[in-house]
């Protein structure tokens, strides 16, 4: 605090003080913001001229160093007394001090004060909203200084784009979008198109989006990555193999961050060896070291239990395990019953190491102890939690109502909801789901009865919880009542899962007719678990006509799917009806269709 206190120099030591300034400068252009500031301190005497010229590198090293925020103070105190604090070059350093800590309404006071504001100016005080979420203000500003005849950088610009991104304000993106196109300076700058890409993708307007990315001449690998983000954020994971193989096509070679973009694809599709071929890339450029890139890996070969091998072989190859890579490969243990007890060992030995969990490691934990299933260790990890201050994630919690649940503790599963102080959706939802699984309809159509009563807002996974739970105890008008309202209900998405589920609740009860309706008219096309479900349930009660006009109907619409032919003869074969299996059979020899081969694999 009071290396700034010294009596100034009115006799000028221009050698001295000429080396302290390019040192301080050159230090400060290197990052080394806290040694240009000891240099600084370091100097017994220092003429005035020196230090007004100093004086904003100096203030700008306190903003970037985060640590000398008393001494930033300090300075501009200086400043003021010395009278040279209206200097456009001391506000605008000033400014950006006060939004570095932040104190938006300091940096503001010394804006207004400013006699003359240029670029730079407006520029540091609209990225001082910017960087601290207050979005209206930032855009106020910004329409303030078009009003005042100055014209925002491109870089200005894209601050602004991501800010509206943050809050939504998609419209306000498109206008600036609209501003960047009449201005022709903007035409070529390829990060103000890299941040309209990401407002576009970002609000689902996947057309502009694709406008923008043809629009743009000049494509570099940052924006070839947020294309190929934009289709792996919009589950286009087909289109995003086909950028990122064009993308080196055009000759631009995919950094690490795009490997890290282009992973979760190879996840979803289930494409390993892609993954291999993108981590024998990535070995090869050098990028094998980056704990983000090791981190997605280990995502990607966990998802196997036969890869499984590979993800803890770049986990103890890594020379930095972090808390990221240790929660990476938690997790990656704690999907599989076959390795949910070493994921048990390995959170045990991060903290022998001395590595602090967080809450993705302690909800990755969770999913062991409910895949092995083990209520002992459940209750060991509730109180760890509960002593590490935890308690309060709604994450956590909920994953905790889930445990419980799997592990055969309904009570327990209940208790962990009471003791929330703001139980969420997700919560509502697992405890309705517990009910449910326990076999306790009625009780879980009272939580979600409670759950509109408290106001709160139900998504479609509640629906299929409590859809679920009628279809478990039998409770068919309910569970019609319940979807007939989701149905017409525009808040909600009613996917295939839904329809799976009353499909099934209607074909338990016997109601084929009203089953054979939902099937005629439903959105999406019917899946092999909804036509298996209802055909068994035709089988248990003995309804061979309907399964027969069921199939038949499915093979009418798909004659080259050899599964609905094998199914209606095995419907056959279990009535006794052998010369409708001998004409299925034919049938199937005359479309050349063959049915899949079943094979056992014995272990000694």
């Amino acid at each position: 605090m009071n290396i700034l206190i010294r009596r100034f120099t009115s006799v000028p030591t221009a050698l001295s003080d000429s080396n302290l300034i390019r040192k301080v400068k050159h230090l400060i252009l290197q990052g080394l913001h806290f040694e240009a500031l000891q240099v600084y301190r370091n100097q017994p005497d220092l003429h005035v001229d020196a230090f007004i010229s100093i004086l904003p590198s100096l203030i700008k090293a306190c903003s970037l160093s985060q640590t000398h925020h008393g001494l930033g103070l300090q300075l501009h105190s200086q400043s003021l007394k010395m009278g040279i604090h209206s200097e456009s070059v001391v506000s605008n350093s000033t400014i950006s001090f006060y939004a570095k800590f932040p104190d938006i309404k300091s940096a503001r006071k010394v804006f207004d004060e400013m006699p003359q504001k240029d670029f730079i100016s407006w520029n540091s005080m609209i990225n001082c909203f910017a960087q601290n979420g207050n979005c209206v203000e930032s855009l106020e500003m910004l329409k303030e200084m078009y009003e005042c005849g100055l014209v925002a950088k491109p870089e200005l610009l894209a601050s602004i784009l991501s800010l509206c991104v943050q809050c939504g304000y998609t419209r306000v993106g498109k206008m600036i979008h609209a501003l960047s196109i009449v201005d022709e300076r903007f035409e070529k700058m390829v990060f103000l198109s890299t941040a309209l890409l990401d407002l576009y993708w970002r609000s689902g307007d996947s057309v502009m989006a694709f406008h923008v990315f043809d629009a743009t001449e000049d494509k570099n690998e940052v924006f070839w990555t947020s294309m190929i983000m934009g289709y792996v954020g919009n589950c286009d994971y087909l289109l995003a193999f086909d950028c990122f193989r064009q993308m080196q096509v055009e000759g631009i070679k995919p950094n690490r961050v795009t490997l890290i973009t282009i992973l979760p694809a190879c996840v979803a599709l289930g494409t390993i060896g892609l993954g291999k071929d993108i981590h024998g890339y990535a070995f090869r450029h050098g990028f094998n070291s980056d704990i983000r890139l090791l981190s997605a890996l280990i995502h990607l070969y966990s998802k196997w239990v036969d890869s499984l091998s590979l993800a803890k072989l770049i986990f103890e190859w890594s020379t930095q395990k972090d808390i990221v890579l240790w929660s990476s490969i938690i997790s990656g243990c704690s999907q599989h019953k076959e390795s949910a007890e070493n994921s048990i060992l390995l959170f045990n030995q991060m903290q022998k190491e001395g590595v602090e969990p967080n809450s993705v490691t302690l909800l990755a934990v969770l999913t062991a102890c409910t895949n092995i299933p083990s209520i002992r260790l459940g209750s060991e990890i509730h109180g760890y939690v509960l002593k590490s201050g935890l308690d309060s994630d709604l994450s956590i919690t909920n994953s905790h109502i889930n445990m419980y649940s799997k592990c055969g503790s309904l009570k327990d599963s209940h208790q962990v909801f009471r003791e929330m102080a703001t139980p969420d959706c997700v919560s509502w939802s697992a405890l309705i789901n517990a009910y449910g699984v326990h076999g306790y309809g009625a009780e879980a159509l009272q939580l979600f009865n409670d759950m509109k009563e408290n106001g709160m807002q139900h998504d479609s996974i509640t629906l299929l919880a409590v859809l679920s739970a009628c279809n478990h105890s039998g409770l068919v008008e309910e569970g019609h009542k319940l979807f007939s309202e989701a149905v017409k209900d525009d808040k909600l998405s009613v996917n295939l899962e839904h329809y799976a589920c009353y499909i099934d609740l209607l074909g338990r009860a016997g109601k084929f007719d009203c089953a054979r309706e939902v099937l005629r008219t439903m959105p999406m096309k019917p899946s092999p678990k909804i036509m298996s479900s209802l055909v068994s349930s035709c089988k248990l009660h003995g309804r061979l006509d309907v399964a027969e006009t069921l199939l038949s109907w499915f093979i009418e619409s798909e004659p080259g799917n050899t599964a609905n032919h094998t199914l209606l003869s095995l419907i056959y074969a279990e009535f006794g009806k052998w010369l409708n299996v001998e004409g299925i059979q034919r049938n199937m020899k005359s479309r050349g269709l063959k049915k899949s081969c079943g094979y056992s694999r014995l272990e000694y």
